[in-house]
């Protein structure tokens, strides 16, 4: 155990806005699962960027994918094809059953685009529908859009007025989605896993049934993969544990490997988009996609995908046996996105003591831990993780 030393202000700080509490550390450099400060402290990190670094800091691939790209071309404008974006698209539809790609920088970009793409295809096809029905604690991103079809607690009054048309019924009740259908419903969008409502799954039989209802009313299902997409659950995509398939998908962190990238897939029936009714300075530019090509290369590699499922299991188990040993409550998610109930223990002063220990770990809720390791974390890394954990809730 080690206790990071405090640096003294940074003359940086005044000149930025406080939209988060940051600890008065500054980080360097990463390697792998592990975060370096300006006073060469390191730190175990089960945060990797909310789930953003699939493969840690640093991975060779992806230094390498900047490296090679950055010495062709970073960005011809998004009026323009590039080699690294058409390959990714095309690599990205043959994983799924979605037909064509828009590429975006942000998680809640994607999503804002899924929103229009729903509302153009209700506007051309569904007598103008444009009503979404989205779900309570749901989380899509911080555009005055994407919050508001999000069901924070107490995010329905932030910024008024906000974009009407979400409609908040609650997660894994078919009988409440169907009661909130109407002649202007034109969408069902939620995350497979809801992440910051403290990793609360879907269950199969309840996304089996949202299909069923969707196409008996002619409704789009949008699945939010943001968070679960590209590895983090042990499938590339959460969706297909459950054999269902989207008409409309979104992508976001981990598909950058820690970049900003993001991408808005759908069916060739659903898109609708004319051009001008989508784009973004930035948007597809090869730079990130090359990036994007490369993490999605590694996670097709034989067998990585089983050892993601493997090592969640793992993760699972000990945190299972801590919790027994503790007294706490659930372990909850899949692969590598897990939860743990902290019961009655405070889990933002267990995060923030960890973070004193060398531990980085994320509580997204009072009463709630989550996991959101690199993919390729190590078992010895999760027990070093597990001792302080332990030598905390010792205490």
């Amino acid at each position: 155990m080690h206790t990071p030393q405090t640096l003294s202000p940074n003359p940086l700080c005044p000149a930025i806005m406080p939209v988060a509490k940051r600890p008065d550390i500054v980080f360097s450099h990463g390697e792998g699962s592990w975060l370096i400060d300006q006073n060469n402290q390191r730190y175990l990190d089960f945060v990797q960027g909310w789930a953003v670094n699939t493969l840690g800091h640093g991975h060779p691939a992806i230094v390498e994918a900047i490296r090679q790209q950055a010495g062709l071309l970073i960005n011809p404008s998004p009026a323009f094809y590039n080699q690294p974006m058409l390959d990714l698209a095309a690599q990205l539809t043959a994983s799924c059953d979605l037909d064509q790609v828009f590429f975006a920088n942000s998680g809640a970009e994607a999503n804002e685009g899924a929103i229009k793409l729903a509302r153009k295809w209700g506007s051309l096809h569904k007598q103008g529908a444009w009503k979404i029905i989205t779900f309570e604690h749901g989380f899509h991103g911080r555009t005055l859009t994407t919050m508001s079809a999000s069901g924070k607690t107490g995010w329905d009054a932030l910024f008024a007025p906000k974009t009407p048309g979400f409609t908040k019924v609650p997660y894994n009740n078919i009988d409440a989605v169907a009661a909130a259908i109407d002649t202007e419903t034109v969408a069902i969008m939620l995350e497979p896993i809801q992440g910051e409502a403290g990793v609360i799954p879907a269950t199969t039989a309840f996304l089996q049934q949202l299909r069923a209802l969707a196409d008996e009313h002619q409704l789009l299902l949008i699945l939010d993969e943001v968070q679960t997409g590209m590895g983090r659950t042990g499938k590339l995509f959460c969706h297909q544990h459950a054999g269902v398939v989207p008409d409309i998908m979104t992508l976001g962190k981990g598909i950058g490997g820690g970049v900003p990238l993001s991408a808005l897939l759908c069916r060739k029936s659903v898109s609708c988009f004319a051009p001008g009714d989508q784009g973004g300075t930035y948007n597809g530019n090869p730079l990130m996609c090359a990036v994007g090509l490369a993490v999605l290369n590694k996670l097709q590699t034989p067998g990585f995908l089983q050892q993601v499922e493997t090592t969640g299991q793992y993760l699972r188990q000990q945190l299972q046996q801590l919790s027994a040993r503790f007294q706490l409550g659930e372990v909850r998610g899949h692969g590598l996105l897990l939860a743990l109930n902290t019961g009655t223990i405070n889990a933002a002063e267990l995060a923030e003591n960890a973070r004193i220990q060398g531990l980085l770990i994320n509580a997204p809720r009072p009463d709630c831990l989550r996991f959101m390791p690199a993919l390729n974390v190590s078992h010895d890394e999760i027990d070093q993780m597990l001792t302080i954990l332990e030598t905390l809730l010792g205490y």
